[in-house]
């Protein structure tokens, strides 16, 4: 095997970083984890290194990254469960505590930040797109991507695959109809969040610090939806996200909110609940969906050992 002339290392590593982000985007819609799609992208550099021989610029470097990607992603993904919400799982159940289960045989789904140096199809990253792809076999989901995310022709998708123009079609159809059988498909292109929807956010800060149900309830949508992974039960209707909140959820009263980089294309916050000792210990990382002036889905991730480095929060707030 012919490794890259030491000359040709600095402009190929260049090459690479180029396209890191955009792989990285691939690779999280494919497994529904930022921490295994940076494995995937870092896999693919090594690959890439290694394999350079037998590249000799027969094709461009993003095209053949992207084909080293797949190969990695469908790896990774041979005999694995779907990363899920808990809304795949099962109905909404009610606001009680004994209601809380964390399922041992689930691996969950998980929030990536929006990266700062590419623009971002905001719909197409949507925690709720990205749990519908999960729901496609790994080289439908692929033959999706490609084609309807990232807008490849179904030739190149057949050359990426080395399969045909017929089979790459034939596993997109299979692909869209599973994605509209289950309403799945994403909704119309997402705006960026204007001075209405930054006001409402704020307001929200605000109401949750104080804990102040009337406000809190002026901002919330009839119809919202609430889930908390890894615990499987999911709540349906503000009445129900407010009983929980006001609840099971008391512990929450006095937290601090301090916003962070969007993930997913949605708002995100860090929580913290307040401890004995006067300061605040990391709860969740709040995930939000606005709609029409009213915030209509809270998605509150609980990993925060994991999350919160990842979205820049410290995993401690002094008083």
């Amino acid at each position: 095997m012919q490794e890259p002339s030491p000359a040709f290392m600095p402009e190929l590593e260049s090459q690479f970083e180029q396209h890191r982000s955009e792989l990285t985007a691939y690779a999280y819609r494919m497994l529904a984890s930022p921490f295994e799609a940076e494995d995937a992208v870092q896999e693919t550099f090594i690959r890439a290194w290694r394999g350079f021989d037998r590249f000799e610029g027969r094709a461009a470097v993003k095209s053949w990254l992207y084909r080293i990607t797949t190969n990695v992603c469908l790896d990774m993904l041979n005999g694995r469960e779907r990363r899920p919400r808990p809304m795949d799982l099962g109905p909404a159940r009610e606001p009680i505590e004994a209601n809380l289960n964390v399922p041992a045989e689930v691996t969950w789904l998980q929030p990536i930040p929006d990266p700062a140096d590419v623009a971002v199809d905001r719909e197409t990253i949507k925690l709720a797109f990205v749990a519908a792809l999960q729901h496609l076999p790994p080289r439908q989901r692929a033959v999706l991507i490609l084609c309807e995310v990232l807008r490849w022709q179904a030739t190149e998708v057949a050359e990426l695959l080395e399969t045909s123009v017929a089979s790459v079609n034939s596993a997109l159809q299979r692909a869209r109809a599973t994605i509209e059988a289950n309403d799945l498909a994403a909704g119309t292109t997402t705006e960026e969040l204007d001075d209405d929807d930054r006001a409402l956010l704020a307001r929200y800060v605000e109401a949750f610090e104080q804990y102040d149900v009337e406000a809190l309830t002026s901002l919330i949508q009839e119809d919202a939806r609430q889930s908390m992974p890894p615990f499987d039960l999911w709540l349906a209707g503000r009445d129900d996200i407010l009983t929980w909140w006001f609840g099971p959820g008391i512990g929450c009263k006095g937290s601090r909110v301090i916003p962070t980089v969007s993930a997913n294309g949605s708002p995100a916050f860090g929580q913290y609940k307040p401890n004995a000792e006067g300061g605040y210990d990391p709860w969740a990382l709040q995930v939000l969906e606005l709609s029409e002036g009213r915030i209509v889905e809270f998605t509150f991730f609980l990993d925060t050992e994991a999350l919160f480095p990842l979205f820049g929060l410290p995993l401690r707030l002094d008083a």
